[in-house]
């Protein structure tokens, strides 16, 4: 059964065929993926006619995670499908940063306020919020249909979760935050994902980032930030492996930010920008 399912998704042309119908059997069987391992050929598995749905639903190119209605993410398992945006593995290194800096400030004897805009999943609010505890953590999400499935997500967390745009959000805490981390929508208009799964399911709204260079939604975070952050503060976005020169620059564009410095993912690839606010005009 497991073999035949890691066969149809992989002349489907799913790249983690064997890994995806390990995954889909595990749900639909109830079994972990170490007791299916263990099963010998004659084993009858339950949940045999939905695993073969959940198979077609795969090759028909349809999310994983939106079929198992799961993700994972640093120590977290999250709840996700339709109308969110499935957090990658490359936004874990983004978090990581603010997570380090919470708990930093945490040891110098000062309860942090950190702040996710645009959370989606509230991915990165969740991990500061379990990693960093004392922290205190506000995320914000403007679309609807996200913003239940991050409620969904935080519930139990601490995390100030606030219905709203990331470009004006938390005017009663300028200049009183210690963290913004943010992974906006960044892909440029003519930089259509040639993944279906992104493609076709993902929110376009957490996808495209505005303007020529797809870089508007950064820039409304910089600005954002700009007034949120105390002098010392840090800021981290995420950002596309194409814009590792664009993104930080669009930092160095304002006198407001120093030591920017854009760093790789795992894979080496650009994939996130850091700096620090300096003293100055919030405008």
């Amino acid at each position: 059964m497991l073999r035949v399912g890691a066969q149809r998704l992989a002349d489907a042309g799913v790249a983690s065929a064997r890994h995806d119908a390990e995954a889909l059997l595990a749900h639909a069987s109830g079994l972990s993926r170490t007791q299916l391992l263990t099963l010998g050929a004659g084993d009858e598995v339950p949940g045999a006619a939905a695993y073969s749905a959940l198979v077609e639903e795969r090759a028909a190119r349809v999310p994983l995670q939106h079929l198992t209605g799961r993700a994972w993410f640093r120590h977290l398992e999250l709840s996700v499908g339709p109308g969110v945006f499935v957090p990658r593995p490359e936004t874990e290194i983004v978090a990581g940063e603010a997570v380090d800096e919470a708990l930093r400030l945490l040891a110098a004897g000062r309860a942090p306020t950190v702040v996710d805009l645009g959370t989606g999943s509230g991915a990165i609010a969740a991990s500061v919020a379990t990693e960093a505890r004392g922290a205190r953590v506000l995320a914000v999400e403007k679309d609807v249909d996200a913003h239940a499935w991050a409620a969904r997500n935080l519930e139990g967390t601490g995390v100030e979760l606030r219905l709203g745009d990331l470009g004006d959000a938390f005017d009663d805490l300028d200049g009183q935050v210690d963290v913004v981390v943010s992974n906006p929508p960044y892909i440029p208009p003519d930089a259509v994902p040639v993944d279906p799964e992104v493609r076709d399911h993902d929110p376009e709204l957490a996808l495209y980032g505005g303007g020529e260079d797809g870089l508007d939604a950064l820039r409304a975070v910089e600005r954002t930030a700009r007034r949120l952050l105390r002098p010392g503060g840090l800021l981290v976005i995420e950002h596309a492996d194409s814009q590792g020169e664009s993104a930080p620059a669009a930092l160095l564009a304002t006198a407001a930010w120093r030591d920017v410095t854009d760093l790789p993912d795992l894979a080496h690839r650009p994939r996130y920008v850091r700096a620090r606010r300096v003293e100055g005009s919030r405008r």
